[in-house]
């Protein structure tokens, strides 16, 4: 009894904490993606794109990091955006962010 009894907390636990993850890595994943898309084209004018992906070791340390897709040379990263990314202001080109 004791045994089935853990059980359905450890169930109900999961189930009260796992969406709240799931919606934090939801909301922040499409956030990057909208600063990215903003960042990107400021930051190197002949990118055709943008794509931001989290990173435990990336350039910018853990978090979001914000690259340019189709550019001449490659992809390259052109900034971190934080464990929790914000739409940025309008950055001035050829500024670092």
């Amino acid at each position: 009894m004791r045994r089935a009894m853990r059980i359905v907390v450890i169930i109900g636990l999961i189930c009260l904490v796992l969406p709240g993850i799931l919606t934090t890595a939801s909301f922040s994943h499409a956030t990057a993606e909208r600063a990215c898309a903003i960042i990107a084209p400021y930051q190197d004018p002949s990118t055709q794109g943008s794509s931001a992906h989290f990173e435990l070791f990336g350039e910018g340390g853990l978090g979001w990091q914000c690259y340019t897709v189709g550019a001449y040379g490659g992809d390259r990263n052109v900034a971190p955006l934080g464990l929790f990314p914000s739409i940025p202001t309008r950055p001035e080109p050829g500024q670092p962010t």
